[in-house]
């Protein structure tokens, strides 16, 4: 059964269509299981019906034709109960429903599972058979099985087949895209496809400029990659036994003059370029080997794709030239690198789109610092038919529109204008200082990680950086910067920032923040070795980013440096020596500042929450990083699209931790700041108010919105709301409570993104 499973769900993501899909699921169940009858009822968008959708043993013809409505019949029953309904005998139920045009009269035994995908019912997978029996547990559980398997994969497939039926269309439609909200806005640009070296499926569909060029580089890549595998094999050669030299054996015959090589230059010379051809040839010959029923041939699959990325890493490196963006640029991805966003001219970057990530991901989180949309999680696309596609992104709704109609442009044309008049009249809180009322002042400082992001931060009426992600830096490399180059890159912030403060985080990668030169692979990234956990271990990239900060600051006295994912007092005391080593070897040469700046951490961890006596012993300010501190405290990871939802740093138990660090804090005598998003809401910025943070450090966009929300509220009336919080027990009413208030206040406008 584990072996039939595995192949019916190969088999389905491979389909080509929704209909395909589900007619593999109802002759391979039904095979499995030895019946007279399967069939698949899917839930309609339209108005939730369940409708035939698929049948081995049913009339053919009432696919599509026959419909029960919510509730009605015994499939209705299994959507309603949301768990299988096995019977002996059907028509002896309450809630049997004859149809006489389906044919299914002669079948008695009955067992029905839900599909349900994301707490959502999607549909209900049918078996009949004509004998009076129940069926057994492991019938049962084997058709629960397929139903759980397959839930995710029929939403990809069916959200596949509409966009392919959309981009087959060439026509304006009025149809959208589901994703998650990633950074507030809306934008009409072009899309780009944010592709990752050697990922064939990424490969974007083009015609070849001049076929003859084309077939030319292809030939060159084959050539090229057979060279280099004799060379490999030879040089490994007496280190192999005979069946691993095999390997590179296989390899030499799939680039002889086969149907590997002759299929991708026929699709070349049928007006294709050479990188989609070979995308497709792959594509179509691996998919053969994977439907074997022999696992060794099976195995071919994975030597083909091999084949294929070797070649297209070829082809690329032939290929290679400065890349021409849109005017109006739309990154399009499965997941876009901070590599990727920072190629692209800032003032031709309109938004972001990713199939995977939610809106807490470091993906989003950049493109709320550049106050650009973004739709996160939308899904399985064809990327490869989106290159220079006319698309619209709502961040406020999580849409993604593909050429968009004219209604709908100008539609969003509208929402655009609205926008722009709003940020206009948030211009004029810009260089007003962040006063209540009733005589509290509040800093706001900006996030954010790039150079080119500093002027506008500052613009935006920032008093300051209040966090300056140096990881930035890193991960737009190829290899580690050096010290002379970090030292460059930081004196250069600090100075433009002069005599303002900027707090820079030391290196913090790991979880969502890669290295692709120092891969960390773990089961449980966000768990593991990220943030100074890695940095300890490796001292010597450390203490050459800690001599960059100390040279860099020479003079200015306008830095504080911030170690970030600290659980344990040992964890500083070890940072404190290192800085302590990096400041005596700067002195000895003469290059290092007057005084050591001041040193901070980041309360990220549960763990820290309870430990701050002992870390306000040791450092000058505290600074609350509450995006992983909600990720850690609600045990949600935010780049998961299954548990996003969850994800919520209004949550009543964020608040309490939150407010259970600013007082821990304050008794101590240290200034407290509060930085992710939590900060750079509306909302939050209230409750923060009313717990006494000092400073606030968000997205540059949100500083005037923030700002807007300190001078109408009072610190008592923030108070007296944070109170009424308190005594609430979900996210939904601490939301609405305050969403109310600021419709009270006369700041409805700052909640627009929400209607």
């Amino acid at each position: 059964m584990l072996y039939t499973l595995r192949q019916i769900v190969q088999e389905v993501s491979a389909a080509a269509n929704l209909d395909e899909a589900l007619s593999v699921i109802v002759t391979r169940v039904k095979e499995a299981l030895n019946v007279d009858v399967c069939s698949v009822y899917l839930t309609s968008d339209e108005d939730g019906d369940y409708v035939l959708m698929a049948t081995d043993g049913l009339n053919p013809e009432s696919v599509g034709q026959a419909r029960l409505a919510i509730g009605e019949g015994i499939v209705g029953l299994v959507g309603e109960r949301q768990e299988p309904v096995n019977l002996e005998t059907a028509s002896g139920h309450p809630r049997f429903r004859y149809f006489p045009e389906m044919g299914e009269e002669p079948y008695e035994a009955f067992l029905g599972v839900p599909v349900i995908h994301f707490r959502r019912v999607m549909g209900v997978l049918v078996v009949q058979q004509t004998n009076d029996r129940l069926f057994d547990k492991d019938e049962v559980a084997f058709m629960v099985t397929v139903a759980a398997q397959l839930a995710g994969v029929i939403a990809e497939v069916s959200s596949g087949t509409a966009m392919n039926r959309l981009l087959e269309e060439r026509a304006q439609t009025n149809t959208f895209i589901r994703g998650r909200r990633g950074a507030p806005g809306v934008t009409i640009g072009t899309a780009a496809l944010a592709t990752v070296a050697s990922d064939l499926m990424a490969v974007p569909d083009r015609e070849a400029g001049d076929v003859a060029e084309e077939e030319k580089s292809f030939r060159n890549a084959v050539s090229e990659t057979r060279d280099e595998l004799r060379r490999n094999r030879e040089r490994m050669e007496a280190a192999l036994p005979p069946d691993a030299q095999a390997v590179f054996d296989a390899y030499l015959m799939l680039l002889d003059e086969g149907s590997l090589i002759n299929d991708t230059i026929g699709r070349i010379q049928q007006g294709q370029w050479a990188p989609a051809a070979l995308r497709d040839t792959i594509g179509e010959q691996s998919a053969v080997f994977e439907q074997m029923n022999d696992r060794y041939l099976r195995a071919r699959a994975e030597d083909i794709r091999g084949i294929g990325r070797r070649l297209l890493s070829r082809l690329q490196q032939e290929n290679q030239s400065a890349r021409d963006y849109p005017e109006r640029c739309i990154l399009v991805g499965e997941e876009v690198s901070v590599a990727r966003i920072a190629e692209v001219p800032v003032e031709r970057l309109a938004g972001i789109v990713c199939l995977k990530g939610s809106v807490y991901s470091h993906t989003a989180v950049l493109a709320r610092a550049l106050g650009i949309p973004a739709v996160m999680g939308v899904g399985s696309l064809p990327l490869e038919h989106l290159d220079g596609a006319r698309i619209v992104v709502d961040g406020y709704q999580g849409r993604v529109f593909i050429r968009p109609s004219a209604t709908i442009v100008e539609e969003f044309e509208r929402l655009v204008e609205r926008d722009e008049r709003l940020a206009e009249q948030l211009s004029e809180f810009r260089d007003l200082p962040a006063e209540t009322p009733d005589g509290v002042r509040m800093h706001l400082y900006a996030n954010t990680g790039f150079f080119s992001d500093i002027k506008p931060a500052l613009n935006s009426g920032a008093e300051g950086i209040g966090l300056y992600r140096t990881e930035f830096t890193f991960m737009v490399r190829e290899s580690f910067p050096g010290e002379d180059e970090q030292a460059q890159i930081y004196r250069r912030v600090l100075e433009t920032v002069a005599p303002r403060p900027v707090t820079m985080r030391t290196l913090d990668i790991g979880g969502d923040k890669p290295l692709t030169y120092f891969p960390i692979e773990e089961d449980n990234p966000f768990l593991g070795w990220r943030g100074i956990r890695v940095t300890l271990d490796h001292p010597e990239i450390f203490l050459t980013q800690l001599r960059a900060m100390l040279r860099a600051a020479r003079g200015l006295d306008n830095m504080r440096i911030l170690l970030p994912m600290v659980s344990a007092v040992s964890e500083v005391d070890e940072a404190l020596a290192l800085i302590d080593r990096a400041w005596q070897e700067l002195r000895e040469s003469g290059e290092a500042p007057a005084r050591k700046p001041p040193l901070g951490v980041m309360i990220e961890v549960p763990s820290a929450i309870y430990i701050i006596p002992a870390l306000a012993r040791r450092v000058d300010f505290i600074a609350v990083g509450t995006n992983d501190l909600t990720q850690y405290l609600l045990a949600v990871d935010r780049n998961n699209p299954r548990v996003a939802d969850l994800y919520d740093p209004l949550h009543p138990s964020v608040i309490h931790a939150v407010r259970q660090v600013v007082q821990g804090v304050q008794t101590h005598g240290l200034p407290v700041s509060v930085c992710g998003e939590m900060a750079g809401t509306p909302g939050g910025a209230l409750l923060l108010l009313g717990m006494g943070a000092d400073t606030l450090s968000s997205a540059a966009p949100a500083i005037p919105r923030v700002k807007w929300v300190i001078r109408k509220f009072t610190r008592a009336r923030a108070a007296e709301l944070l109170d009424e919080v308190l005594r609430l027990e979900g996210p939904g009413e601490v939301h609405a409570l305050l969403d109310m208030a600021l419709r009270e206040a006369g700041l409805g406008e700052l909640l627009a993104e929400e209607v």
